[in-house]
């Protein structure tokens, strides 16, 4: 992380993981932001959902599939999760969870990292 803004990564993380969202699931969010936080960087998407997922979310049981899907194809590229957040950061991620809502189309991301990124920048 040679030299740059703890804005100029957390913009660098909102970038990658845009792309990803874009390229790995066929569509990008319409928002995205990042937030270090300690050793956490968050990550939220909005505007997600298909078209076609916006409306299934009103079918009975359409939510509940949504979310097994989505957090599926998710759990299959965490490695590519990892990597990105690696890649940006300089820092290991010790874990990852995230967590959709199929009502809102909205998507959050939260990478614990092996250390304090924040203090890194003060």
């Amino acid at each position: 992380m040679p030299n740059r803004t703890q804005g100029q990564v957390e913009a660098a993380v909102t970038e990658a993981i845009t792309k990803f969202e874009r390229e790995y699931l066929g569509r990008g969010p319409k928002e995205a932001r990042t937030f270090i936080v300690e050793n956490m960087v968050v990550v939220q998407l909005q505007g997600i959902l298909s078209p076609a997922e916006r409306q299934l979310s009103h079918e009975n049981g359409g939510v509940e599939l949504i979310k097994q899907m989505r957090t599926r194809l998710i759990e299959s590229s965490s490695d590519d999760l990892r990597a990105l957040i690696v890649e940006e950061t300089g820092a290991e991620v010790v874990s990852l969870h995230t967590d959709i809502s199929a009502r809102t189309g909205e998507r959050i991301f939260v990478f614990s990292l092996n250390r304090d990124l924040e203090a890194d920048f003060s």
